[in-house]
């Protein structure tokens, strides 16, 4: 049975105060809590809440990397930079990257394997836009971003990877898709995995809904059979919101 895995993307909020406060609130409260637990701080408060989370059971996670090794690239941050502050798993191909700076499946399958190779976890984002959905094109947007974002990566580093399917549409926007809808997608995640993977590796990776679950529908999503997490935005903003959506994933 897949272990559920709910992540917090804090993206460009709070100060670092406000991290730290709430990172030490998340630690206490999640403490005796089962499951997986993820937290993406801003690059520049990432070295504060590491040493907070440090030996608890949340990883430390980071918004983003760059595609290249250390050097010459103004504005970049590196896996091994991300590696020295304690960071543990990288969210890439987000939505919001996609679609405000460009990254098109190419970057993002770079992103993904520089990742892996400096040991770090990846929580590899897929979705559709609204325009796709109303034309019925969601599984061969998904399939594509799936086939090449996971391009060159290998059955055993499959391991490394969890897929978080966020449709652009639902993301703070308020909208989430019916729990039938999401699991439909999810379920086709999963049977895209296996006919590149194999069943077993369908059956062990670990597919988050990333569409505004928040305290009042997660229940009901991470009841789905195929839905094993959530990718958390806005709720993730505070711990009586969070708490709550990590607390119904151990039912």
């Amino acid at each position: 049975m897949r272990a559920k895995y709910i992540a917090g993307n804090w993206k460009m909020n709070m100060d670092k105060a406000g991290a730290v406060e709430l990172a030490k609130s998340l630690v206490e409260q999640l403490k005796d809590v089962k499951n997986t637990f993820m937290i993406a701080p801003p690059f520049v408060y990432l070295d504060a809440v590491s040493q907070i989370v440090k030996g608890s059971n949340i990883i430390l996670g980071a918004q983003d990397v760059t595609y290249t090794e250390n050097g010459a690239h103004t504005g970049e941050i590196s896996a091994t930079m991300l590696k020295d502050v304690g960071v543990q798993t990288v969210i890439l191909g987000h939505s919001e990257r996609r679609n405000d700076f460009y990254e098109n499946n190419k970057i993002i399958n770079s992103k993904v394997k520089i990742a892996l190779e400096h040991g770090l976890d990846v929580v590899l984002c897929i979705g559709e836009r609204f325009s796709h959905k109303i034309v019925g094109v969601t599984e061969a947007v998904c399939s594509l971003q799936i086939k090449t974002g996971l391009s060159g990566v290998s059955a055993e580093q499959m391991s490394h990877i969890t897929i978080a399917y966020e449709p652009i549409w639902a993301i703070g926007t308020g909208q989430t898709a019916t729990p039938e809808e999401a699991n439909k997608t999810h379920a086709f995640v999963r049977k895209t995995i296996g006919e590149i993977y194999g069943q077993k590796i369908a059956d062990e990776i670990r597919i988050l809904y990333g569409g505004s679950m928040n305290a009042k529908n997660a229940e009901e999503l991470l009841a789905q059979s195929d839905i094993d997490g959530g990718l958390i935005g806005g709720a993730s903003l505070k711990a009586e919101t969070f708490v709550p959506i990590c607390r119904f994933s151990v039912k």
